[in-house]
């Protein structure tokens, strides 16, 4: 049977499946998409220290949700699985990036300049503290998430989300009031 204007879910073939999502699915996606991606991206540009980069991993987390969007809508939190992914993907390019880098810094040596602004000093102070620690501050004080949210989404105990926000805002605070005592010399 063939596609006509009347009919836009008819296939070539008689009872083969429609290849494309309905209307009502992709409408219902566009909604979700457009009340997650700000925060999602904002979560993850914290992570990654990359606005491109976040911008991307949220992308393909979004690209992947909508590819099984049928069985993730059904999801109690749809919205959990797709910042699970996005922060799989940046935990992997991390890993990635970690390799690369160090094979880099055996060739040799680079020298960086960063712009001013307490943006950058909390964007490094972020990049200067363990993984584990920086997700759990940015997921509890970024995206609102609670200590039980954390502790699912990383499969670990709530006690070892506690430990790890306790001793990731400590190093903040310790990196963060070293580089404020240096600006008023």
């Amino acid at each position: 049977m063939m596609p006509t204007r009347d009919r836009p879910d008819a296939t070539l073939e008689e009872g083969a499946a429609p290849h494309r999502p309905t209307l009502r699915a992709t409408l219902e996606f566009d909604d979700f998409y457009t009340a997650n991606v700000r925060n999602l991206t904002s979560q993850l540009l914290a992570y990654t220290g990359s606005k491109q980069e976040a911008e991307d991993l949220v992308a393909e987390a979004f690209c992947r949700a909508l590819d099984r969007w049928k069985k993730v809508r059904e999801y109690q939190n749809p919205t959990a699985w797709v910042r699970r992914v996005a922060w799989n993907l940046a935990t992997s390019q991390l890993r990635r990036r970690g390799v690369v880098q160090r094979f880099l810094n055996r060739q040799r040596e680079t020298y960086e300049t960063a712009p001013d602004g307490d943006r950058v000093d909390l964007m490094r102070a972020l990049a200067g503290i363990p993984p584990n620690h920086r997700k759990a501050v940015i997921l509890r004080y970024m995206a609102g998430l609670t200590v039980t949210e954390i502790a699912e989404q990383e499969g670990a105990a709530e006690a070892t989300v506690r430990s790890w926000l306790h001793r990731g805002k400590a190093a903040l605070a310790e990196r963060l009031s070293v580089q404020d005592e240096k600006e008023q010399q």
